[in-house]
């Protein structure tokens, strides 16, 4: 999983995620918008579903944050669609709504936004 902070023309902290992982730079831009308290929540949510067979969600007004002791799932809160929303021989994109990656890769991208919100590097 890449990814890479900037600074858009407003000066708010943008995250770009390679693909497969787009969807968590979306939920860092959009919903935590630099908001250190919800990284300190995720990181302490993280400690405590560690060897334990918990569950954990945080909803957002686009994207939603699901978490267990191995894997976190980020998605996009409008991707509910029902197989006969499609026309038949489509099929819904959804590599920029779902993405799923280790808790410690999770955790180690949340450090590095931290500190680029921190010191801007």
């Amino acid at each position: 999983m890449d990814y890479e902070f900037r600074h858009d023309a407003a000066d708010r902290v943008v995250a770009v995620f390679s693909m497969g992982h787009e969807v968590i730079g979306h939920w860092l831009t959009e919903e935590v918008k630099g908001d250190l308290t919800i990284i300190d929540q995720v990181e302490e949510m993280a400690a405590q579903l560690k060897g334990s067979e918990r569950q954990w969600q945080r909803d957002g007004h686009e994207y939603t944050l699901w978490m267990d002791g191995e894997e976190v799932m980020v998605r996009a809160n409008q991707i509910d669609f029902s197989g006969d929303e499609i026309e038949e021989g489509m099929h819904y994109y959804d590599e920029e709504s779902l993405s799923l990656c280790g808790v410690e890769d999770f955790l180690q991208a949340l450090k590095q936004y931290r500190r680029f919100v921190l010191t801007g590097e």
